[in-house]
C-alpha cells in the first residue's frame, strides 16, 4: 500500500517537517512492513516555459513536427529561448508547458531517459516539452501538458506561475510517498484512513476519522431507493455472501469532465493510474477510506438489483473482455430482479453495465462481502483486483454509506451531476462478538507487566468498547478490526501499541524433561552406527508411481491396496504414496551413480504407508472453524497406518582398492552385517534366515527376524532384472527393516556386561553338511550345544571340493568360551566344544571332519 504523505497530513497530525523515512519508521515501530520511499521519477532542471512560436514542418515520412521556441526564463543560463522539436499538436503560443532542460533524468516504465541537446530533423533540440506520462503523473500521451488545462480554475496559481519556475514542486513531484507491506490480519491497512490510525497509535498524533463527518451527512435509506434485494442460498460458513448493500444514484454526469489535478496526483502516488472521473473517484474512495466501489451505468441497468449465487451454466464477459463461466460458489451482481450477472461481487464488473463515454447517469455500489467468498472467486477466475484483496482481508461494514457519500460529493462537484434523493441501504451486518480476557493476561504471555489501566487504555485506542468486572476484561472489537476474536489477539495488540521494542529479549528457561524419547534415542543411535559404517544419510520425496512397483518386481495389486493416492499430487507421474523406502531410495543410488559416484552408501529413516482397507476421504472444515470432536475422529481414521522404516542401499566396493591391493565389492554380507552391527549397538539380539523375496534375488536374500520370531525387514542383493529396469549397478545390495519393531524390542535401559578378567579358550571345528543347510542354522545349534560360557561363534571358512561328495560343504567355526568365576580347563573346553558338535549333529545332520 502506497500512501502518499500529504495525503496522509489530512487525516492525522504529521508534523510539518516530518520526512518519509521518519513517517516508515514511526509505521515500522507499529508493527507495518516498510517497502520503501518513492518521489517523482523526475531529476534535473524541469521548468514552467512560455511557448512563443511553433512551425509545422512537413516531413518526408508523412509526419509533421512543429519547431518551437520556447521561454524558459534564466533557467538555461542565458535567458534566450529554447528551441525545441515537438511532434504534439495540442497546444498554441502563449500555453505554459512543462519544460526539462538538457541534463533533466525522466524515470519511465522503460527505463531512465536522459535529456540532452540533439540534432534532430534538421534542428537543435536542447530539451523536451513533456506529457503527463512522461513525468509519471497521469496516462495521457496523445499531447504534452499544458497547465492551463491542468490548472483550469486555478487562476491565483496560474497568475503566478512565470517561465523558469521550478516545475517539481509545483507538479507534486518532490512529495514523497511511504510504501509499506499490508499482511493479510491488517486489512483496514488498504487505504489510508487505516494507515493514518496506526501512525497515531505510534506517535501520538491527533487523527480524525474522515468516515465520522462522512456519515453523519449520508442521508437515511428510504423508499425511493434503486431496488435492491440480498439472497444467498449458499451461505459460506454460516455467513450470507452480502450483509449490506448500499446503492447512491448520481444524474447528469459529464464522464469526459476531467478529473482534479490534485485527485489524479494522489491516484498516482498511490501507484494507480487515472482513467476517468467516475473511476478515478472510486479508486480514491478506496485508496482513502478502504471501502471498494462500483460504478454502473444506470441505464443498462433494470430494478431489482439481486445479490445471489451463480446458477450452473452463466456466463459473464467482465471488463477485462474476457468471458467467463461462472461456478456456482460465485457471489454475483445481477438485475432484472435476479435473471441477469452482470457483475463479479467484489471482484469485477461486467462490460454490459460498464461507465463509458455515453454515461450520463451512474448508480454507485458500497458493499459489505463475505471475505471467503470473494477470495475463493477471485482464485477461482485468476482475477485478483485491488478491490477483491481488500474484501477478502475484511473491509469496515459500517463504512459503506460513508464511502458512497464521497463518492456521490466528488461525482457532483466535479462531474456536475445531481444526486437522487432516494438511499438505498440493505442488510444487517452482525456484530463484532465480544471477547473475555483476564486484566493481567497480557502480561502473563507477553512476559512484560502492563497495568490494568495500560491494557485498558490501548484497548480503547484501537477502538474497542471495555468493560471491566474485577479482574475481567469485555472486549467488543470495533467493525474495521475483523481479525480481534480471540484473547490471544487483544494481546497481540497490546504488546504492539506498547511497543515491540520495549518487549526485552531474554530466552526462556526451559522446563525440566525428559529429554529424548526412547523412540528418538533409537533413531539416533541408528543413524549414527550407520554413518559410522560409511553411509550417507538422504531424504526422498514420498511419492512414487505404479511403474516403479513394477520395475521393483513387486504385487504393484498388493502394493496400491496398502498405498493412498493423491487428490492433488505434485507430479500426475507420481501419485502415490509410497509403500516401501527402497522405492524411493533406489532413485537416489540411481542419480548419485549417474553423476560419477561409483561407490555409493545411502540410507534413510523415514515414513511410509501401510493401509488397511478401503481409502477414505478426510472431512473438511473451512479455515478459522475448529472442527467437532465427530469431524476429528473421521479425520483420524481416515489417515492410514504411518510406520517408520529404515533402509539402505550398497554399490561399487564396499572396500576400496588402492596400491596395498585390489578393492571388495558390496555383496549380501555386508548388508546382513550392517543389521548384526545395528542390533549389538540397540543390545536387540537379531538373527538372519534365508528367504526369497522381491525385489531381491532368491538365492541372496534373507530374513531379518527378532529372537521370538518377529519379522523386522529383508536384506538383500536386489534382483538382476530390478537392477536392469531401474538402471544400477550390477549386484547393488540393499535392505528394508521396519524401525517400530527395533525401537519397540530396544529396551529403554541396557544393563552393561561385567568385565570378565580370566582368559578366553577357543577351539576350532570343521562340519559338513547339505548344501541346502544354511549357515545361520549350523551357528545356531552350536550356541545351543556350547552353553553359557561360550562368548562368541565365527565361521572362518567354508569348503566345496574334490575331499567332499557333491552337494556337501565343510563349514569351519571357531568357538570362543570364558568362564566369569574360573579358568576353564582343556577338558572342560574340550566337553563344551563336543557337546556344541552334537548339538550342530541332531538339528542339521552335521557331520564333524
Amino acid at each position: 500500500m502506497r500512501v502518499p504523505i500529504d495525503w496522509l497530513r489530512e487525516y492525522v497530525a504529521v508534523p510539518h517537517d516530518a520526512t518519509g523515512e521518519q513517517i516508515a519508521a514511526d509505521l515500522v515501530r507499529i508493527g507495518l512492513e516498510e517497502e520503501g520511499l518513492h518521489t517523482g521519477g523526475v531529476t534535473g532542471p524541469l521548468v514552467v516555459g512560455r511557448v512563443l512560436t511553433m512551425e509545422p514542418e512537413p516531413q518526408k515520412n508523412g509526419k509533421t513536427i512543429n519547431w518551437c521556441t520556447v521561454d524558459v526564463g534564466d533557467a538555461n543560463g542565458t535567458g534566450e529561448p529554447q528551441g525545441i522539436v515537438c511532434g504534439a499538436h495540442n497546444f498554441a503560443p502563449g500555453d505554459l508547458v512543462a519544460v526539462i532542460l538538457p541534463g533533466g533524468v525522466l524515470t519511465t516504465p522503460q527505463g531512465r531517459l536522459e535529456v540532452g541537446a540533439r540534432k534532430t530533423y534538421g534542428h537543435v533540440s536542447a530539451g523536451m516539452i513533456c506529457s503527463e506520462r512522461e513525468l509519471g503523473i497521469g496516462d495521457d500521451h496523445d499531447g504534452i501538458m499544458v497547465l492551463g488545462r491542468r490548472f483550469a480554475g486555478q487562476d491565483d496559481l496560474l497568475a503566478g506561475l512565470t517561465p523558469g519556475t521550478d516545475a517539481i514542486p509545483l507538479l507534486g513531484l518532490d512529495r514523497e510517498t511511504v510504501e509499506v507491506n499490508v499482511t493479510p490480519d491488517r486489512g483496514y491497512c488498504f487505504s489510508v484512513r487505516g494507515v493514518a490510525r496506526e501512525y497515531s497509535h505510534a506517535t501520538g498524533a491527533e487523527f480524525t476519522d474522515p468516515a465520522l463527518a462522512l456519515d453523519a451527512a449520508a442521508p437515511p435509506a428510504n423508499e425511493a431507493g434503486f431496488a435492491v434485494r440480498l439472497t444467498d442460498d449458499d451461505p459460506v460458513r454460516g455467513r450470507p455472501g452480502c450483509d449490506r448493500y448500499v446503492a447512491r444514484v448520481v444524474r447528469g454526469i459529464d464522464v469526459a469532465a476531467p478529473t482534479p489535478a490534485w485527485l489524479a496526483a494522489r491516484l498516482t502516488e498511490a501507484g494507480m493510474r487515472p482513467i476517468s472521473l467516475p473511476v478515478d473517484v472510486t479508486n480514491y474512495v478506496m485508496l482513502g477510506l478502504g471501502q471498494p466501489l462500483h460504478a454502473f451505468d444506470l441505464t443498462t441497468l433494470e430494478e431489482p438489483v439481486v445479490v445471489r449465487r451463480a446458477r450452473a451454466g452463466e456466463r459473464l464477459t467482465t471488463l477485462d473482455g474476457v468471458d467467463r463461466a461462472l461456478d456456482t460458489g460465485d457471489l454475483l451482481i445481477t438485475d432484472h430482479g435476479g435473471e441477469r450477472p452482470v457483475a463479479i461481487a467484489g471482484v469485477m464488473g461486467g462490460a454490459q453495465t460498464e461507465v463509458g463515454k455515453g454515461t450520463h447517469d451512474v448508480l454507485v455500489e458500497a458493499a459489505h462481502f463475505e471475505p471467503v467468498s470473494i477470495a475463493r472467486s477471485a482464485r477461482r477466475h485468476r482475477l485478483p483486483s485491488e478491490a477483491s484483496r481488500r474484501f477478502e482481508r475484511g473491509v469496515d461494514p459500517a463504512l459503506a454509506a460513508a464511502a458512497a457519500q464521497l463518492a456521490v460529493d466528488l461525482l457532483v462537484e466535479h462531474g456536475g451531476g445531481v444526486a437522487d434523493a432516494g438511499v438505498t441501504d440493505v442488510g444487517t451486518p452482525d456484530a463484532p462478538e465480544a471477547v473475555t480476557m483476564p486484566v493481567d493476561f497480557p502480561s502473563r504471555i507477553v512476559g512484560v507487566e502492563y497495568s490494568a489501566e495500560e491494557v485498558v487504555s490501548i484497548l480503547r485506542a484501537i477502538g474497542c468498547t471495555v468493560t471491566r468486572d474485577a479482574d475481567e476484561l469485555t472486549v467488543v472489537p470495533p467493525t474495521w478490526r475483523p481479525d480481534l476474536t480471540t484473547a490471544a489477539d487483544l494481546v497481540e495488540e497490546v504488546a504492539r501499541i506498547h511497543g515491540y521494542d520495549r518487549i526485552p529479549s531474554a530466552l526462556p528457561t526451559p522446563p525440566g524433561g525428559a529429554g529424548l524419547t526412547h523412540a528418538q534415542r533409537v533413531r539416533r543411535i541408528v543413524a549414527d552406527v550407520l554413518a559410522g559404517q560409511g553411509l550417507f544419510e538422504v531424504w526422498g520425496a514420498p511419492f512414487v508411481s505404479a511403474e516403479r512397483y513394477a520395475a521393483l518386481g513387486l504385487d504393484v495389486d498388493a502394493e496400491l491396496a496398502r498405498s493412498v493416492r493423491l487428490a492433488n499430487p505434485l507430479s500426475d507421474e507420481q501419485p502415490l504414496m509410497r509403500t516401501r523406502l527402497l522405492a524411493t531410495m533406489v532413485e537416489a543410488l540411481r542419480r548419485n551413480v549417474a553423476r560419477g559416484t561409483r561407490d555409493v552408501g545411502l540410507f534413510e529413516i523415514g515414513l511410509v504407508v501401510d493401509r488397511r482397507g478401503e481409502q477414505r476421504p478426510a472431512p473438511t472444515e473451512d479455515v478459522g472453524v475448529r472442527p467437532s470432536e465427530e469431524t476429528l475422529a473421521e479425520i483420524r481414521a481416515a489417515v492410514p497406518a504411518q510406520p517408520r522404516h529404515l533402509a539402505f542401499v550398497l554399490a561399487g566396493e564396499r572396500d576400496r582398492g588402492g596400491w596395498w591391493g585390489p578393492g571388495r565389492a558390496a555383496d549380501v554380507t555386508d548388508v546382513v552385517d550392517l543389521v548384526r552391527v545395528l542390533g549389538v549397538a540397540l543390545a536387540v539380539p537379531v538373527t538372519t534366515v534365508a528367504d526369497g523375496v522381491a525385489p531381491y534375488h532368491p538365492g541372496r536374500c534373507a530374513r531379518v527376524e527378532l529372537a521370538d520370531g518377529t519379522l523386522v525387514g529383508h536384506v538383500g542383493e536386489l534382483h538382476p532384472k530390478v537392477v536392469a529396469a531401474l538402471g544400477l549397478p550390477a549386484r547393488s545390495v540393499a535392505g528394508e527393516l521396519d524401525l517400530d519393531v527395533l525401537v519397540t524390542a530396544a529396551e529403554p535401559t541396557v544393563q552393561a556386561s561385567t568385565l570378565v578378567t580370566f582368559p578366553m579358550a577357543q577351539s576350532d571345528v570343521a562340519l559338513v553338511v547339505d548344501d541346502a543347510v544354511p549357515v545361520a542354522d549350523v551357528e545356531a545349534a552350536l550356541r545351543e550345544g556350547a552353553g553359557e560360557t561360550l562368548e562368541t561363534v565365527s565361521l572362518f571358512d567354508v569348503y566345496r571340493g574334490d575331499q567332499l561328495e557333491p552337494g556337501r560343504k565343510s563349514l569351519a567355526f571357531r568357538l570362543t568360551f570364558r568362564a566369569a568365576d574360573r579358568t576353564l580347563t582343556t577338558e572342560e573346553v574340550s566337553g563344551l566344544r563336543d557337546s556344541a558338535v552334537a548339538s550342530a549333529a541332531r538339528r542339521t545332520a552335521a557331520v564333524q571332519r
